[in-house]
Parts: structure tokens; sequence; C-alpha cells
């Protein structure tokens, strides 16, 4: 420093850091103008210049662009305005990043072809509405038409995935998996079939109360034979059968007899689709809920002892 409290580009490049090539860089376009110069006509910058090349280097660092770091020094723009600005656009980089990891991750482990990899990639930066869109597409194709008065409305709000703003990569994995899972013919042919079923048994129910519907009163009735090791084929599994059976034909006014066995076996077998279950585990994994009952050792378990008393 000089007596005149001036610094040279050498001095200042040892106060923060930079090299001297970067401090004439800076200097050469006016974001750091020098103060004067030497006898021997060297550059010299004052303190405000070392204030400035602290600032400078500080959001170089956190991204920003030469014209806006200029403004900002010139005092054209508030660093409070520029600051929130770039953390939006941090935070839309940082999804974005989040987004394509998951999807890499998730090539990795499942070894797609290039089909399938591009098919993930598009799923992924989908926005917001065109995600509403995707399933609401999905959803109309297994309710509408049968929902005339509004039961499935309940059903169609549980099974819409709600991706957070600032999802996790694990969520981000999920999405993608529901999203390819609801474009699925065979799933989606099998969600129709079990809506019909169950508008089809509503409808003949007779009555507006609300019905359980089969599969809760296996749960129900199946589930502690299945949690005791009962067998299938044993006498204490037809009286299990029996049961639901009953319940099943006083809710619908129909005889307990073979066409009614038939007629629920083809009910369980259409809700025992294993992508049914998958698609509500991913779902819970990006709501954010709680990992969902598994019904499938029960619903197989009934199954198997339904149609061993159930003639062909």
């Amino acid at each position: 420093m000089d007596g005149d409290g001036l610094y040279s580009i050498g001095e200042l490049a040892e106060r923060t850091g930079l090299t001297v090539k970067a401090i004439r860089f800076y200097s050469d376009r006016g974001i750091v103008p020098p103060s004067g110069r030497s006898p021997a006509g060297y550059r010299l910058y004052d303190a405000d210049a070392l204030a400035r090349l602290e600032l400078v280097r500080t959001l170089r660092d956190l991204g920003l662009d030469l014209s806006t770091i200029r403004k900002v020094v010139e005092r054209e723009i508030s660093l409070a305005d520029v600051a929130a600005a770039h953390a939006e656009a941090l935070a839309v980089q940082i999804r974005t990043l989040r987004l394509r990891r998951a999807v890499l991750t998730a090539v990795a482990e499942r070894g797609s072809t290039p089909k399938e990899i591009d098919l993930m990639h598009k799923l992924a930066k989908l926005s917001e509405d065109e995600r509403r869109r995707l399933i609401g597409e999905f959803l109309d194709a297994a309710f509408d038409g049968l929902d005339v008065d509004h039961r499935f409305a309940g059903a169609r709000r549980t099974m819409t995935p709600e991706l957070p703003g600032d999802p996790e990569a694990e969520q981000v994995r999920a999405w993608v998996e529901l999203a390819e899972l609801s474009q699925d013919p065979g799933f989606r042919t099998g969600m129709r079939r079990m809506a019909e079923h169950h508008a089809a048994d509503r409808s003949q129910s007779g009555t507006t109360t609300v019905q359980r519907d089969s599969t809760a009163m296996v749960r129900e009735q199946a589930g502690p034979a299945v949690e005791a090791g009962i067998a299938p084929s044993s006498p204490e599994a037809g009286l299990v059968v029996a049961s639901v059976t009953s319940r099943y034909a006083h809710a619908l006014g129909h005889p307990d007899d073979d066409a009614l066995r038939h007629r629920l076996l083809t009910r369980l077998e259409a809700a025992n689709d294993p992508r049914r279950e998958q698609y509500s585990r991913l779902l819970a994994v990006i709501n954010g809920w709680a990992p969902p009952e598994t019904l499938t050792p029960v619903l197989d378990w009934f199954i198997q002892a339904l149609r061993a008393r159930t003639p062909e």
C-alpha cells in the first residue's frame, strides 16, 4: 500500500486471494475500476475497490453472471433482490438435478433400455399440471361413467399423487414408476374391471348406504385365520369362507349359491393384482404417507380356500 492508502494489483491479489489476471479482468470491464495510477503508470486501487473485489469473488462463487454482478456493485439493483432471484434459480436447478439423479439411479437399478430411459426422463420432467393431467386421464379411464352418484370421488382423491415441490430422490423414483404403471394397458384394464365390479355390487345392493367391499370383508374374516396359520384346505377355512360368502350375499340381496361364489372369486382375483398394491406403495412414498397394509397374503389364502369350495 502506498502513502495514499492505495493498493497495487499485486497487493490486492494477496489480500483477496484472486489472481492478478482476474483482478485485471474485472478492472478492464469496469466492475472494479482503478482509483488512480502510480508514477510509473501502474493501476492503483482504494479500500472501496478491495471491498468490491471481495463481493465480486463471493457472488462469482455463488454463480452470478458478470452482468448481474456489475449491477449489484453499481447499486442498480439491490443485493437482496439478486439473492432472492438467484436462490429461486438454484432451487429450480436443484430440483432438476434431483430429477436427473433419480432417473439415472432408476436406470442403473433396472437396466433400462434406451426407449425406457427416454420415457423415464420425459416423465420426470413433467410440470405439476402435466402430472395431474396424466394421472387424471388414468383415473378417468378407471372410473369415467361409473361415478353417477360420486361414490368414486373419494377413491380418485386418495389415488392422486402429490409430488412435493422439493421432492426427495426416492419420491421422484416412485413418481416415475407410478407414472409408467398408470400407462400400463393391462393395469388400466384391471383397474377398470375392479371399478365396474364395485359399481355393479353397489348398484345391486339396492341401497344408498355405503356397503363394505368384498376385500374388506375378506380382510376382516380371513386375516385372523392367516395369522393363526390355518390351512386353506382345512375345515376351519371352510367356516371362514362360509362367513364371508354369507355376508356378501346379504349385502347384495343374492342367494349364497355357486353363482355368487363365482362372482366373489372373480372380484377378488381382480383385486389381487400385484400392480394395484404396487400403485398404493408408490403413492404412499410420493405423498409421504405410511406404507399401506399388504392384502396379498390374505387374498391369496382366501382365493385358494374359496376356489377349493366352488365348483367349476
